[in-house]
């Protein structure tokens, strides 16, 4: 038997959330999420950019994010990260404006704009709390009471789940959940008691681990974001290294101009702080 593939891979969540086949289970999904935050479930959704065969894992052009309509209107961008890119609340932010901004045209009636709702699914974790779940809005200080109810950003962190297990007989959120963080197949059955919709997609996980093209997809795709993360985590090493020589190269100056002031030669000082003479001279006051 095939091992499952990782639903938590963007390429893989997309295909079980983000297909026209698959839409009630993502709407069984949103509304898990919106209950769970103590907000009304929704009627109907409109997938904006439905997955397709011609997705490609490494192409970095890929949107492998979720993007949905509400039928008020509203828009839903639901994104599942395994990596952690660095920099998310600016990132989400910034994501979050470009939905809120491309709804209408330059000069239109701002009146126009619709509720825009971000969902970050992370395998890591961001927030200073202990919250698998958490839901930001626009409020005031003081009081309480929003500016307006347009920005809506939920942030699930799978890495804090394991505390709240004991909630699985209770159904919703959690549930989902603990099959994206890949919960033992012996506790499926278990999950979609009250979660049913959550059968659909272990079917398709299912399927999927057993299809040739979708391995091939998702091993393409594991490349991809293990090369992004190995950059990544390359580039600050490198900026880290970098800090601390140029660290090192200051306090050596430093060392370096008191023992000139103190009249010790160059060739002692160069021994002292590693620097070279060349470097030492420079440092002395132009008469």
């Amino acid at each position: 038997m095939l091992e499952l593939l990782d639903p938590r891979v963007d390429v893989i969540f997309k295909r079980i959330f983000g297909s026209e086949h698959n839409k009630d289970v993502l709407l069984a999904f949103l509304n898990s999420t919106f209950r769970d935050a103590g907000e009304s479930p929704l009627t109907e959704i409109v997938l904006l950019n439905p997955y397709t065969e011609a997705d490609s894992p490494d192409d970095k052009q890929s949107i492998m994010d979720i993007k949905a309509k509400t039928d008020k209107g509203e828009l839903l961008n639901i994104e599942m990260q395994l990596f952690n890119p660095y920099h998310m609340e600016k990132r989400t932010l910034f994501y979050w404006s470009e939905m809120y901004y491309h709804q209408i045209p330059k000069g239109s009636n701002y009146n126009t704009l619709k509720k825009c709702v971000t969902i970050n699914i992370l395998n890591y974790s961001c927030l200073p709390n202990n919250r698998y779940h958490s839901v930001f809005h626009l409020r005031e200080d003081h009081t309480g009471i929003p500016l307006l109810d347009d920005i809506e950003i939920h942030v699930i962190e799978l890495t804090k789940l394991n505390e709240f297990a004991a909630e699985l007989e209770e159904g919703g959120l959690v549930n989902w959940l603990l099959f994206l963080k890949g919960v033992d197949k012996s506790n499926w059955e278990v999950l979609t008691m009250k979660e049913p919709m959550l059968k659909k997609a272990m079917d398709t996980l299912e399927f999927l681990s057993q299809d040739a093209a979708a391995r091939m997809a998702y091993d393409a795709r594991m490349k991809a974001l293990s090369d992004e993360k190995s950059r990544i985590e390359g580039a600050k090493a490198e900026a880290r290294a970098e800090a601390r020589a140029e660290a090192r190269t200051e306090t050596s100056t430093e060392i370096a101009a008191k023992l000139l002031n103190r009249g010790v030669d160059l060739q002692t000082i160069a021994e002292a702080t590693g620097l070279s003479v060349e470097e030492i001279k420079a440092l002395q006051p132009i008469n």
